[in-house]
């Protein structure tokens, strides 16, 4: 298991997380740690768990622990009875490692390897998706009591990043691959989807209920009644301050009565919460290396890039507001990271103060797709430190 980092303040202290508390927060880690670092609140991950189950008591959260698989996030989740969403062995036993049970783990991977299947059975995880017919012959052979859900395709229109380009059964042929799996031996039990990543749509979550209603009465009427709806991810948060285009309370009011309008009292409904629940908690804090006037604006070079903690602007397209200690007029300005490769660049247009070697620039709602996907030591830069507090 990985080492825990040392906390930056003592839990005798109440911590703010308004502007002003952000601030003293980034200034007291300075005096302790080198940058860049990012801070993990466990206040904002708790207050995120919270918030979606109260607005959607209806599904069972299964933390999707790619998002960010820190130890402290998900012991976090374990003391609040969260499942966990893995796809692979490594992240199935990093989660049972650290205390979560068999039966609060669902195996979200559609394409698995024989190995990773066995894993699960000796592991004891015996909730798995697939979305094709040669994937239950693998799992019959090697894990022939196995529960799957079938993932089909949905629309994933307005979504960040589309998940059912890769993934996906087309509905149509839903009801014949849950009749295939039965007559396998497993327990086909559930439909699984997912409506893409950062998801402002909720119409992509109607539909994709409307979808699975429907797959519901056919398996019901062929003899193979299921139980189980995994509504997925991509419940969306804020990345600017201000952004009015978001409101997760709104989208899950409308989530939960297109739930009671199609479907029985009994079905159980979960969901795979990622970047919902770890994006808010995140603040990466870097500084200036270097600093020179190119295309007639300041360029200042962080000691952070899209090879390192940045690497969400890569791999899941997101877009941070970047933030200065320093107060003054704004300029615009480009930003880039530490490597010696040109796309390594943050931003073109960013609206900062004149900085400074050593000044600090920092992005807020970066816990999630940031530290879990960067590069171990590209140019030999490495991620950021991970404090959590």
């Amino acid at each position: 298991m990985p080492a825990l980092p040392s906390e930056v303040l003592s839990d005798k202290k109440p911590l703010r997380f308004d502007s002003k508390g952000i601030e003293n927060l980034i200034r007291a880690a300075l005096r302790k740690h080198r940058t860049p670092y990012l801070i993990l609140r466990k206040s904002q991950l708790l207050k995120q768990y919270r918030r979606f189950r109260k607005a959607l008591p209806e599904a069972l959260p299964f933390y999707a622990i790619k998002a960010n698989p820190h130890p402290r996030i998900i012991q976090t989740f374990i003391q609040q009875g969260s499942g966990f969403d893995v796809a692979s062995a490594a992240e199935m036993r990093l989660v049972l490692g650290l205390g979560a049970k068999p039966e609060k783990i669902i195996f979200a991977n559609t394409i698995k390897s024989v190995e990773d299947i066995i894993a699960a059975r000796k592991c004891r995880v015996n909730l798995m998706t697939f979305d094709n017919e040669p994937e239950l012959y693998k799992i019959s052979e090697h894990y022939p009591s196995a529960q799957v859900l079938l993932r089909i395709k949905v629309d994933n229109h307005r979504s960040v990043v589309n998940l059912s380009l890769k993934f996906g059964a087309d509905a149509e042929n839903a009801f014949p691959m849950i009749r295939k799996a039965h007559s396998l031996g497993l327990k086909p039990i559930g439909i699984s989807f997912h409506v893409g990543s950062q998801s402002k749509n909720v119409d992509n979550y109607l539909q994709a209920l409307t979808l699975s209603a429907r797959i519901f009465k056919q398996s019901r009427e062929g003899g193979i009644p299921l139980k189980i709806v995994d509504i997925g991810g991509g419940f969306p948060i804020p990345h600017f301050d201000g952004e009015v285009d978001i409101n997760f309370e709104r989208m899950a009011t409308e989530i939960q009565k297109q739930i009671h309008r199609l479907f029985d009292s009994k079905i159980t409904f979960i969901a795979e919460p990622g970047r919902f629940f770890a994006g808010p908690a995140g603040i990466l804090v870097t500084q200036v290396i270097g600093r020179a006037f190119r295309n007639n604006k300041n360029y200042y070079y962080l000691n952070d890039g899209v090879y390192q903690d940045f690497s969400g602007m890569v791999f899941d397209h997101c877009k941070y507001e970047f933030k200065t200690l320093r107060r003054g007029q704004k300029f615009l300005s480009a930003l880039a990271g530490p490597t010696c490769d040109s796309f390594d660049t943050l931003s073109l247009d960013a609206e900062i103060p004149e900085l400074y070697v050593n000044d600090v620039v920092y992005v807020k709602n970066i816990g999630a797709y940031s530290s879990a996907s960067a590069v171990s030591g590209f140019n030999g830069f490495p991620p950021a430190k991970i404090i959590f507090v």
